[in-house]
């Protein structure tokens, strides 16, 4: 049984390189027709509708609205209210938390050759 397949395949390609096509695809059978659609000059292949006449919308665009831009809010909203989670913030925190246990002062004093006007 097998081997009648690949010989009856063998014997189709054969077949199609004899008769010298331009392209193998053009011998396949099953293949449905073409699928290459003629342009039209219309966006998305919509005529254009007659003056006073709305374009009728597809069951699926208003899913696809709602969803889309459902989205994008909802990462928005998402992203705007992440917690800071870098090394930077963290580390300042920890140096903070230790300094405030060690008792030492660690709010910056700017020395009074800076000549920063609250130079110490």
């Amino acid at each position: 049984m097998i081997t009648t397949t690949a010989a009856a395949a063998s014997r189709h390609s054969t077949r199609c390189l004899i008769r010298r096509s331009p392209s193998l695809f053009q011998c396949r059978s099953a293949s449905g027709g073409s699928s290459y659609n003629q342009p039209t000059g219309h966006l998305f292949g919509e005529k254009p509708q007659p003056k006073g006449q709305k374009r009728v919308k597809e069951d699926w665009e208003t899913i696809w609205y709602l969803g889309m831009f459902g989205g994008m809010v909802f990462a928005t909203v998402g992203l705007m209210y992440k917690p800071d989670t870098s090394i930077k913030t963290w580390a300042m925190q920890e140096a903070k938390k230790r300094l405030d246990e060690s008792g030492e002062e660690w709010k910056y004093k700017p020395s009074p050759n800076s000549g920063h006007p609250n130079g110490v």
